[in-house]
């Protein structure tokens, strides 16, 4: 499913450019019509800088950094150069306050991320685990709430709570361990007589080891589609007698097609958090995260 190598060298050199360009991105020069030669702007500002995107609101789903305090996710997300995130319990307690969780929120916002969705949140026939969730998320001001429902049996009493707090449900599949949704298409038949507004967080690492096509399922699952966690996996490796394991690549590493993954966002005009999910170095996540991010750009420059 990799990219010719041709085609791959090209898309390492304009990532390797626009990795180069980083230390340069918080100055903006005459070119920019706002600015004045050599003003400098501030990278928390995402207004002032170009969207090296193409519209995509690329951002970091903050269990990337789970092993980390707030204080270092918040400053890490910044360095790498995105401006949107998905909150994760490890930086917000679900115990936690409204005040408290309004007050996480604004230290995301203040540094320049916007928090679009919170998760993953596990959910099952607990009544008043399952409201506080969604009080949860009210709270931060997502609107969007990735989540593991532990059942199918359990979704129309989430329904419920969907249509009383007007926030989406986006299911995350887990992959080929997961029972209830490996892939994107379990979620598919189970919620597709329910409220539109229970969707897919479609995991593209855990749907690609699922057998299924990432891009595809994209596509076709266009319609509900309300977060995307972003990565890259070598391939499944299973020793004799252990469990299955999956080493995660950094972005472009790995065997899975970003361009055609990347194309297919585009073509469906996605418009919810495409959030990395890069599990590889939980205490030091940074180095590989800004090596992934500079990635998709670069395969972004190129479409």
């Amino acid at each position: 499913m990799n990219a010719p190598n041709s085609s791959r060298r090209e898309l390492l050199k304009t990532a390797a450019v626009v990795a180069l360009a980083a230390p340069l991105a918080g100055r903006v020069f005459a070119a920019d019509p706002k600015a004045t030669p050599g003003e400098l702007i501030k990278p928390s500002d995402p207004a002032a800088i170009p969207d090296r995107f193409k519209g995509l609101k690329v951002g970091v789903a903050s269990y990337t950094f789970h092993a980390l305090p707030l204080d270092v996710t918040i400053k890490g997300i910044q360095r790498v150069g995105v401006h949107y995130c998905s909150i994760k319990d490890a930086h917000l307690p679900m115990k936690s306050t409204a005040e408290e969780r309004k007050k996480v929120a604004e230290q995301f916002k203040a540094a320049g991320i916007t928090p679009l969705s919170a998760g993953n949140i596990s959910l099952g026939t607990d009544e008043a685990a399952n409201r506080n969730a969604f009080e949860y998320v009210r709270d931060i001001g997502a609107g969007v709430m990735v989540c593991a429902p532990k059942s199918v049996e359990v979704l129309p009493a989430l329904e419920k709570l969907v249509k009383e707090f007007d926030i989406r449900m986006a299911i995350h599949n887990h992959g080929p361990e997961d029972k209830v949704f490996p892939s994107p298409y379990e979620v598919q038949a189970a919620v597709e007589k329910l409220d539109k507004r229970i969707g897919y967080c479609i995991d593209l690492g855990h749907t690609f080891r699922a057998g299924k096509d990432p891009a595809k399922a994209i596509r076709d699952c266009k319609d509900r589609l309300y977060d995307i966690h972003i990565k890259d996996v070598y391939a499944m490796v299973t020793p004799a007698g252990k469990k299955p394991t999956y080493p995660v690549a950094e972005l472009g590493r790995g065997v899975m097609d970003i361009k055609a993954i990347v194309q297919a966002l585009m073509d469906v005009k996605f418009n919810g958090h495409v959030g990395f999910e890069y599990e590889k170095d939980p205490t030091d996540p940074v180095p590989g995260l800004a090596e992934s991010v500079g990635y998709l750009r670069g395969v972004i420059a190129m479409l």
